[in-house]
């Protein structure tokens, strides 16, 4: 399991000191006119052995530089730790971000070393001048080049699972099993959508109509995975896949991370604990015990303390973790006994792609 070292922890604690949120683009720029939050489009979307050749599939050449802090990044790192790939695509940690973007760790990769830059902007930049908006990530990087290979979030994991397919280690799971692709696809862009950006859309809204409504769509999204999963050990059955991956990412975070930030909004009594929802809840803890979180992870999740014996920060820009659980009793929490080994379940289900909507759709 990849752990935290204390040059990291070091670097994370000199971190640059996080804007005000009321400055973050996310609430100023990345702003629908009635108040509700439309998180920027990604900038480079280039495919590894894609026609151009620019970026062959090939193991060491790239680095995978995400905060283990994001969820979007840390979706990446949960598949490419199911399939084998961690040595293939190293990680290159973010350490915080600030008015100039994020900035990388100089401990772990050589990228300040060799491309004299330790900002993630900086390699936008050297990749496309005319690039503006904010370095995301997670985002790929060509370490013979310096170019960004890609910062999308949304498909990067079906990389992993496709075109990386010949580097998987032996007995690695099918995480994009063909007969219900598209359905994966469905289901992938409605958690999205309404859950992962579900929670963004409630914190980042300035509209309070804009948050309420989002904060709606969000608890019935729980509502009815809760149902899907009280038959169903996984999202589509027996099998682990990537939707799975992509639930996960907002549950393990939930509680002790978005609910902070939503509570500022509606009180303690008005917002949904993962608890209130039994079956997500054992769901999430049986993926928890399959190595869904690594050490390093369950740090950022201020479930365990770093390399020094202190505990993450967990004050942030979504809201003031004080009150908290302390990370020992939180850890302890999903840790508990989750009671799913014995169920299976079909992979069909009344949700996306529903009705054979599936036919028609393509996710290039």
């Amino acid at each position: 399991m990849a752990t935290l070292t204390p040059e990291q922890e070091l670097d994370l604690r000199a971190r640059p000191v996080t804007e005000d949120r009321s400055k973050f683009p996310e609430t100023t720029t990345e702003q629908t006119e009635d108040g509700a939050f439309r998180r920027q489009r990604n900038w480079f979307t280039a495919h590894f052995g894609g026609a151009d050749a620019r970026f062959p599939v090939e193991p060491g050449r790239y680095v995978l530089a995400g905060s283990t802090g994001c969820g979007w990044n840390r979706r990446q790192q949960i598949v490419l730790r199911l399939l084998g790939l961690t040595e293939a695509v190293p990680f290159a940690l973010l350490t915080g971000r600030d008015e100039h973007g994020w900035r990388i760790s100089d401990h772990g990769n050589t990228l300040r070393r060799d491309f004299g830059t330790d900002r993630l902007n900086d390699f936008y930049r050297r990749t496309d001048p005319d690039f503006k908006g904010r370095g995301t990530s997670p985002t790929v990087i060509d370490t013979e080049t310096g170019l960004v290979v890609t910062n999308n979030y949304h498909l990067l994991s079906y990389e992993w699972e496709t075109a990386w397919a010949p580097y998987h280690k032996p007995g690695a799971p099918d995480l994009y099993p063909e007969p219900v692709r598209k359905e994966i696809d469905l289901l992938n862009q409605q958690i999205f959508d309404d859950v992962n950006n579900g929670t963004y859309k409630q914190i980042f809204a300035t509209n309070p109509a804009a948050a309420r409504a989002a904060k709606a769509v969000f608890e019935a999204r729980l509502a009815d995975y809760e149902f899907r999963l009280n038959s169903r050990r996984y999202l589509f059955g027996p099998n682990i896949t990537d939707s799975d991956v992509r639930l996960f990412q907002t549950l393990s975070s939930y509680d002790r991370g978005y609910r902070v930030g939503i509570v500022k909004l509606f009180g303690e009594d008005q917002t949904v604990r993962l608890t209130d929802f039994p079956n997500l809840w054992a769901y999430a803890r049986d993926l928890f015990s399959q190595g869904f979180a690594d050490e390093r992870e369950q740090y950022f999740l201020g479930l365990a303390p770093g390399p020094s014996g202190a505990y993450l920060d967990q004050r942030g820009p979504l809201g003031d973790g004080a009150n908290l659980p302390s990370g020992e009793a939180a850890l302890a929490a999903w840790r508990q006994p989750h009671g799913r080994a014995e169920l299976t379940g079909s992979p069909y289900y009344s949700g996306p792609g529903g009705g054979g909507s599936y036919e028609r759709w393509t996710f290039a």
